[in-house]
């Protein structure tokens, strides 16, 4: 697995080996060796999936509280998916990093606590699989405006083709947001 670092400080975009051939592909998911060997947790509470029609954008969401790191992969279809630093100590607090996985490339994305995160369907249908290091707390969980010009993130989507939930739209602009210490 080759492990790329990127601009964020502990976020990591991460490439498995993927053997194809012509009955289909295999690849590892997760390897506690390997993960542990790249300093990830090796612990998780909950797996989660989601799957989304294309233009769907889900985020961005983080909790205050029982803070979440989580690792997420696409099993089928493509996102393009963005972490936030929300650190106020951080020295890249309040700047971005977006990555595109698919079934195609299986990259996983490692987004640590104190990030927010959310994606948006780039096809007709992806499926969204990520571990958590916390248990969801709907008392303790926070939306950001996905479309916040201070945050500035290029979504791939036009503002008229976003499909967003109607909580997601009632996101706060991020100078409103309560973030970390």
């Amino acid at each position: 697995m080759n492990i790329v670092e990127t601009s964020l400080t502990g976020v990591l975009v991460l490439e498995p080996r993927i053997f194809r051939d012509a009955r289909g592909a295999f690849c590892e998911t997760y390897n506690e060796r390997l993960m542990q060997q790249a300093g990830l947790p090796t612990r998780w509470v909950q797996d989660n999936f989601s799957i989304s029609k294309k233009n769907v954008v889900r985020g961005i969401h983080y909790q205050i509280k029982n803070t979440q790191g989580k690792l997420v992969r696409v099993t089928h279809g493509a996102v393009w998916d963005v972490a936030i630093d929300l650190r106020r100590t951080s020295s890249t607090f309040g700047k971005h990093f977006g990555v595109e996985l698919s079934e195609e490339n299986g990259r996983m994305f490692w987004i640590p606590e104190g990030f927010g995160h959310g994606f948006v369907a780039l096809t007709e249908t992806a499926g969204f699989a990520y571990k958590v290091t916390e248990y969801y707390s709907p008392v303790d969980e926070r939306t950001l405006l996905w479309n916040d010009p201070r945050t500035a993130i290029s979504w791939p989507v036009s503002l008229q083709e976003a499909i967003v939930s109607e909580k997601d739209q009632q996101g706060r602009l991020f100078e409103e947001a309560e973030l970390f210490a």
